[in-house]
């Protein structure tokens, strides 16, 4: 028995009647700009009727990637399946909830400098081809401890390793509260652990289609960083936040389903691997963009601090069906679960981007065809630099500067981010980039000022 999708009436009539029920009293209308940071207006749950008929206003000049003063005027048009109410703010019979919402102009049009405009354009551009994407990401994080200020610091609430429990992971009631508040706002979570560093953790949810898990993964990290605020401690998605540490990373589980076949378009059980066609093609497209769009999955100053040897992070452009040391991995999983892993992005990343870029880089491979060069299923962290030479594996790029010239040279960004966004990408990040190159740095005072 097929069960049908609510229709917009039914989820309209759901929402009025869990506000009256949870006396709900703002509703926060959330949306992020280019950096994928969440923004939010709030508005009292008396205008829910303004609210889904997409009528709250708001001034895009001020937002980060969006419309110059002149033009200033954009709206918010909530995603009625995105309605939450939020587990913190329930007290004393009142509460709050959220929509996720895309941006849309003046005439109701979708504004193209929303990021999830960005990504929703990408799906199409999918379903156009005959495929559906689904994505799984797992974003890693850190948990510091605030000074008297609240301000956060550099020391780590608790000396755990990988999997370890408590006493040496104090972490795990705060990933307990994290875990409550996303199920409540009907998250899946699948795992939740320490990770290698100390002070790193992981919670892992249910992958869904490409537009679902980017709303997702921004709304996990609002949620962690809330959680984390109550007991005191900052909850940090800097890819490197400790030197001689393992950083954070956001590696994402991608994988295309054929919508006519109604099957996953990458498992064919004749291939040796248990891969199809589409599967080689989508990895080599993977291989071919990876160097001109590292600068959106891998956005910052210190997203290349983390991609160096010797902390577990893929620099080297290899793929492989088990080897943790390469770019590209495919899971063990096969039939409906057959997906491939790229380990390159952080957490630092607009999600909605980053997704968006990482499917237009994959689906390059399938329509141009691409062959997929030979898996490396050898240690690639063990090999030394004359192997790595002689084998033909390329590094990534090693600075955001670098990244950033490969990017607005390639093709890749502008098909998958559109001339606006991509024009306002690369002027924040060279921007960035200038400021970080311009600033004298505490390791060039301590190094050079006596010694000189």
């Amino acid at each position: 028995m097929t069960v049908s999708a609510p229709t917009r009436e039914s989820l309209i009539e759901t929402i009025k009647e869990t506000i009256k029920a949870k006396n709900v009293e703002l509703l926060h209308m959330q949306f992020v700009d280019i950096e994928g940071t969440l923004k939010h207006v709030t508005v009292t749950a008396e205008q829910i009727d303004q609210v889904v008929d997409g009528k709250v206003m708001f001034d895009g000049s001020s937002i980060t990637g969006y419309t110059p003063i002149n033009r200033s005027d954009l709206y918010l048009a909530p995603d009625l399946t995105t309605f939450a109410v939020l587990p913190w703010t329930v007290e004393d019979g009142y509460s709050e909830a959220r929509f996720l919402c895309s941006v849309t102009n003046p005439d109701g049009s979708d504004f193209e400098g929303d990021p999830r405009n960005v990504l929703k354009k990408t799906v199409e551009r999918a379903k156009e081809k005959g495929y559906s994407i689904n994505v799984g990401p797992e974003l890693e994080f850190f948990l510091f401890e605030t000074d008297e200020y609240g301000q956060p610091t550099l020391r780590t609430q608790d000396v755990g390793g990988y999997f370890e429990p408590s006493p040496k992971d104090l972490g795990e009631r705060v990933r307990l509260e994290i875990y409550r508040a996303l199920k409540m706002m009907n998250f899946t979570i699948e795992a939740s652990h320490h990770e290698v560093a100390i002070g790193q953790h992981e919670i892992n949810f249910k992958y869904a289609d490409a537009l679902g898990s980017a709303d997702a993964a921004t709304t996990y990290k609002w949620v962690v960083k809330t959680v984390a605020q109550q007991f005191g401690l900052h909850a940090t998605f800097m890819p490197k936040p400790l030197a001689g540490a393992n950083g954070s990373g956001m590696h994402t589980n991608i994988s295309l389903f054929d919508v006519e076949k109604q099957e996953n378009a990458f498992y064919d059980e004749s291939d040796e691997l248990g891969l199809s066609e589409t599967a080689y093609q989508f990895i080599a497209g993977l291989m071919e963009n990876v160097k001109d769009f590292v600068a959106v999955t891998n956005p910052l100053v210190n997203s290349y601090k983390r991609l160096v040897p010797g902390y577990e992070a893929p620099c080297y452009i290899a793929w492989s069906a088990s080897n943790r040391s390469a770019l590209i991995r495919i899971p063990a999983t096969r039939g409906a679960g057959t997906r491939v892993e790229i380990r390159c992005p952080d957490p630092s990343a607009n999600p909605y981007f980053a997704f968006a870029i990482i499917a237009t880089a994959g689906l390059d491979g399938v329509e141009r065809q691409l062959s997929a060069v030979p898996a490396v299923d050898a240690d690639i962290f063990a090999m030394d630099a004359a192997e790595i030479e002689k084998r033909g594996i390329e590094n990534l790029p090693t600075n955001l500067e670098a990244a950033i010239d490969r990017f607005e040279a390639g093709e890749i960004g502008r098909r998958a981010l559109g001339e606006h966004s991509f024009g306002e990408y690369v002027a924040l990040k060279r921007a960035e980039y200038d400021e970080f190159r311009t600033t004298v740095h505490g390791w060039e005072v301590s190094a050079y000022q006596a010694k000189f």
